[in-house]
């Protein structure tokens, strides 16, 4: 589960640095959740669903990444 702690350690730094005033429980409004839940989405907890994750993306304008999740990789014998 590395990957999803380091999503969640990147959401930390990508919050702390576009809203540097925000406490935790001000960027968790701005998102829609409670601040026990921000906490889980930083320590990257599979409990919280993907749709918290974009929320925190989409306002961190990060959220372009999220189109290639699950994406098949091309082929060089795809049409």
């Amino acid at each position: 589960m590395e990957t999803l702690s380091q999503i969640g350690r990147n959401l930390r730094e990508a919050r702390r640095k576009a809203y540097p005033k925000d406490s935790l429980e001000d960027f968790a409004l701005r998102i829609g959740v409670g601040r026990a839940t921000l906490q889980r989405m930083e320590k990257g907890d599979l409990s919280v669903s993907l749709g918290k994750y974009f929320q925190a993306a989409k306002l961190l304008g990060l959220e372009a990444p999220f189109h290639e999740l699950l994406k098949p990789r091309q082929s060089l014998f795809d049409d």
